[in-house]
């Protein structure tokens, strides 16, 4: 079970430039932490793909085992894990985000 749900979750990491791993859609976020990284790729303007974990138990568990890491939501550029809520609203505030964003060629409006 657990290859068939770390494929799947490769998949979406190699075919889309930002994922989102999320409680919730980018329309109706089900939890403030997700909201807040929701709200940080939105204000750059940054296109991305949100998968809710709440749809599927076995993406839940199953992407926190990917990483490693205990928490969502979970954030991937260009196939690299960049971090949860709090790493990417510092990230953003200290301008880091951007910078990786422009390293992965992945575009966005406010790249001043």
């Amino acid at each position: 079970m657990e290859n068939i749900i770390f494929e799947r979750i490769k998949k979406d990491i190699e075919t889309n430039d930002v994922v989102l791993f999320m409680k919730g859609t980018a329309a109706f976020p089900q939890c403030g932490f997700s909201a807040a990284v929701v709200q940080v790729l939105s204000q750059l303007g940054v296109p991305f793909k949100d998968i809710n974990v709440l749809e599927d138990a076995a993406i839940r568990q199953g992407i926190k085992d990917f990483t490693q890491w205990p928490t969502i939501p979970q954030l991937y550029v260009k196939g690299e894990f960049v971090g949860g809520c709090d790493i990417v609203r510092e990230m953003f505030v200290a301008g880091e985000l951007q910078e990786l964003l422009k390293e992965k060629g992945v575009s966005f409006k406010n790249a001043a």
